[in-house]
C-alpha cells in the first residue's frame, strides 16, 4: 500500500451503518426517513458552524460600526481643516482606512484603524490566549493619524515624541526613527508620559512653540493616548540613503480607539493637533543644536551607504561565484557527452594544466 493510499484511507469515513432495530424519535414523509439520533456528530458540527457565523457577523458588525462612528464623530473637524476629506476605504474587516487633502502645511492625513480581528475566532482566541502567557501584550484597537507634511511645515529637521509609559516597552522596536532618541521625563509634561527627544534643546523648543504640556491634562484623552512623534525620519530602516526627494516629514498621532460610548472623548485633541502642526515652523533651536541635528544625519547616511555598499559587494560576489558555477556544470555537462576517448584527453590536458601551475607557484 502507497503512502497516497493509506493517507486516503484514514481520511475516507467509515461507511454507513442503517441499525436493524431503531426505537428513536422518527420523521417519515413517502420514501424519505429522518433519525435524528443518528445525526448527532453533524449536529455538533452544524452548531459549530452556527456558532463561528454568528461571531463573524457580530465582529464585522462591531469593527465596521467603531471606524464609522469615530470617523462621524471626528468628520466635522477633517471637513474644516482639509479642503478633501474622505469616507472609510476598507480592507478586510479590521482596517479601515481615510485619506484627506487639501490644507497649509499638511500633504495628506492618513487615518489607519487597525483593530481587533472580531470577525476571526481563531485570531481572535490566539489573541486572547497570549495575553496569560505573555504579561506585555496587550491586543487593542489602534488607531494611528499620519500626517505627512510639506518641506517647509518644520524649522529644523529633528525626531522628538510623548509616549505614554505604558508604551515604552513596544514602541522603540516599532519604530527605527525613535531609536535615534533618549528617554526622560520632563518637569514640564505629567508625569504620566515620558518625552523621547535627539537634544533637551529640541523639547524645549517643541514646547514653548506650542502649549502641548496643557494639552496631555486633559483628563479626557488620557485613557486613549498613545504617542504624538515628529520625525524627517522613515519609521523603518532604509537599506541606502534616501536622497533630498525621498525624504518625508510627519507627524504621528497614535491613540486607543475609544469604545461608542466615548466616542466624542478625541475629538477635540485632533482638532488642536492642526494649530501644533502649525507651530513646529516656530520652533526655535540654538545654533550648536542645529550642527549636531545635522551631523546625526550626515554620520547616519554614511553608515548606510557604508552598510548598503558592502551587502551590493557581497551581492555582486554571489552572482559571480554563481555565475562560476553554472558554467562549470555547463562544461562538465558537454564532457559528460563525449566519448570516452576524448573525455580521457580532457582530463590528462586538465592533469598537465595543474601541474603546470603547481610549478610555477614554486617558482616563485
Amino acid at each position: 500500500m502507497t503512502a497516497l493510499t493509506k493517507v486516503v484511507a484514514a481520511l475516507t469515513p467509515p461507511p454507513f451503518i442503517n441499525p436493524e432495530h431503531y426505537d428513536g424519535l422518527e420523521f417519515r414523509w413517502k420514501w424519505f426517513v429522518f433519525r435524528p439520533a443518528l445525526f448527532q456528530k453533524e449536529a455538533y458540527l452544524f452548531l459549530a458552524l452556527f456558532a463561528y457565523g454568528l461571531f463573524f457577523f457580530w465582529g464585522r458588525s462591531t469593527n465596521m460600526g467603531k471606524a464609522n462612528r469615530w470617523l462621524n464623530a471626528h468628520l466635522p473637524v477633517l471637513q474644516q481643516q482639509f479642503s478633501k476629506p474622505k469616507r472609510w476605504t476598507q480592507d478586510g474587516y479590521s482596517d479601515f482606512f481615510n485619506f484627506s487633502t487639501g490644507r497649509r502645511n499638511i500633504a495628506s492625513l492618513h487615518s489607519i484603524f487597525t483593530l481587533r480581528p472580531r470577525h476571526d475566532f481563531l485570531q481572535f482566541a490566539f489573541q486572547e490566549a497570549r495575553t496569560f502567557i505573555d504579561l506585555q501584550y496587550r491586543p487593542t484597537d489602534d488607531l494611528q493619524l499620519d500626517f505627512k507634511l510639506f518641506p517647509d511645515a518644520m524649522a529644523h529637521d529633528f525626531v522628538w515624541a510623548v509616549v505614554s509609559k505604558d508604551e515604552l516597552p513596544t514602541v522603540k522596536n516599532e519604530r527605527w526613527d525613535l531609536t535615534w532618541t533618549k528617554t526622560s521625563e520632563n518637569p514640564g509634561v505629567s508625569s504620566k508620559f515620558s518625552v523621547m527627544s535627539e537634544f533637551a534643546d529640541v523639547t524645549d523648543g517643541v514646547l514653548k512653540a506650542f502649549p502641548l504640556a496643557k494639552l496631555l491634562e486633559d483628563p479626557k484623552i488620557a485613557p486613549y493616548f498613545r504617542s504624538l512623534s515628529i520625525t524627517d525620519q522613515p519609521r523603518e530602516r532604509p537599506l541606502k540613503p534616501l536622497t533630498a526627494d525621498d525624504r518625508e516629514k510627519h507627524v504621528i498621532l497614535t491613540l486607543r480607539a475609544p469604545p461608542a460610548s466615548q466616542v466624542d472623548a478625541t475629538v477635540d485633541f485632533v482638532a488642536l493637533i492642526f494649530p501644533f502642526i502649525d507651530s513646529l515652523s516656530r520652533v526655535a533651536l540654538r545654533p550648536e543644536t542645529k550642527t549636531k541635528l545635522k551631523k546625526v544625519r550626515e554620520e547616519n547616511d554614511k553608515e548606510i551607504k557604508k552598510e548598503s555598499e558592502k551587502d551590493k559587494k557581497e551581492e555582486e560576489a554571489e552572482a559571480l561565484e554563481a555565475k562560476k558555477a553554472a558554467k562549470r556544470r555547463a562544461e562538465e555537462d558537454r564532457i559528460s557527452k563525449l566519448s570516452a576517448a576524448d573525455q580521457k584527453k580532457i582530463l590528462e590536458r586538465e592533469r598537465k594544466r595543474s601541474i603546470r601551475k603547481s610549478q610555477m607557484k614554486v617558482a616563485k
